[in-house]
């Protein structure tokens, strides 16, 4: 499998603002997608995880189709019409509001980034949707998001809200993840669901192995974070919600991503790349 796209953007794409000298977490998730909105700098990063575990992308993927999975199930069983998505993932494929809009066309969402590829790349896509608007904030400053003028004007925190921390915190550093976790869901109304998803370190030991591999060239390079953390650990970041179950015959609590409510029978074993990427719905009693 290929670690990157044949081709990326050439510098008369670079949107005004955007440093393409300096690697993006975002463009980087966009190219393990199968995406080509990186560059170089964005490659080489690619291309060294890649070298390390030539698997990883399934993580991406992973991600992905998790994100994907839980929004269809958010947007079709529960009676949510509101979603706040902390750290996009803009610009790829299949994005919050593209899904949740297919549902219902009046679904609002607001995107919380402060990526500058994000924000220039999200604002132009968005342009023309009156349901869906984007924030420059940071997503680790809770308090400054749900502050937010655009955040509070289009979400109503009385009502029950989808948020979304997909593939986010684990570039966190440090042991605030649970409270910066901790401060959006004490914001949320009742009824309320968090989707989470998280670089995943399972504790076995081939496995763990994978993950530490990763870890280190994320944590040691250029993005400098990307933490891998136990099934413990993550639950953990979701105080007081009630988990749901992960598929028909589990019971409540964290998945390997491609495992959750997967769309039919898994015909070819998971890469165990696959299974250092996880995640996790719960809902606000």
């Amino acid at each position: 499998m290929p670690s990157a796209p044949p081709s990326t953007l050439s510098p008369s794409q670079v949107p005004v603002g955007v440093d393409p000298n300096r690697p993006s977490i975002a463009r980087i998730y966009d190219g393990f997608l199968g995406g080509n909105h990186y560059y170089e700098v964005d490659r080489a990063v690619m291309e060294k995880i890649s070298a390390a575990v030539p698997e990883a992308v399934h993580i991406a993927r992973g991600n992905r189709g998790f994100h994907n999975r839980a929004l269809r199930m958010l947007a079709n069983q529960t009676g949510i019409r509101q979603f706040l998505d902390c750290g996009s993932g803009l610009p790829t494929a299949e994005n919050t509001h593209q899904i949740v809009q297919r549902a219902h066309r009046d679904a609002h969402v607001v995107y919380v980034d402060n990526d500058p590829v994000v924000l220039a790349h999200g604002r132009a896509l968005l342009a023309e949707n009156d349901y869906t608007h984007m924030v420059d904030a940071d997503i680790f400053r809770p308090e400054l998001v749900l502050e937010n003028e655009t955040v509070r004007e289009y979400i109503d925190f009385s009502q029950p809200l989808g948020l979304l921390h997909i593939g986010t915190i684990h570039h966190f550093e440090g042991d605030g993840a649970v409270d910066v976790m901790r401060q959006y869901i004490d914001a949320l109304a009742p009824g309320s669901f968090v989707a989470l998803a998280h670089f995943y370190d399972p504790e076995v030991p081939e496995l763990t192995a994978v993950a530490k591999r990763i870890e280190e060239i994320l944590v040691s390079g250029p993005l400098g974070a990307g933490r891998f953390r136990t099934r413990t650990e993550i639950e953990g970041m979701l105080p007081g919600l009630e988990l749901l179950p992960p598929n028909a015959t589990s019971g409540p609590g964290l998945s390997v991503c491609d495992e959750w409510w997967p769309d039919g029978p898994r015909l070819t074993p998971l890469s165990d790349s696959a299974k250092c990427v996880a995640g996790v719905v719960g809902r606000k009693p």
